[in-house]
């Protein structure tokens, strides 16, 4: 069963690869984007999407993280006070 589960998960994988190249591939027109008065260069729009997934790739585990720790010393605190 283990060997139909990677298959399954290689498919998978591969599918995803392939729709991200097409995005990538489609979405190839420069633009600029503009923050609180700061421009940034001119880049293709799937940078900028691609860039915004692998910011939030990282801070959705870390916010997840941050907020283990703290519920971990509260039980603890609870813990050790009983």
């Amino acid at each position: 069963m283990s060997v139909f589960k990677r298959a399954v998960v290689s498919v998978i994988a591969l599918l995803l690869f392939f729709v991200v190249v097409i995005f990538v591939l489609e979405n190839q027109q420069t633009t600029s984007l503009t923050f609180l008065g700061w421009h940034s260069p001119q880049f293709p729009a799937a940078l900028y999407f691609i860039g915004a997934l692998l910011v939030g790739l990282v801070i959705g585990p870390l916010l997840g993280m941050m907020i283990y720790w703290r519920k971990r010393a509260v039980l603890k605190r609870s813990i050790r006070s009983n």
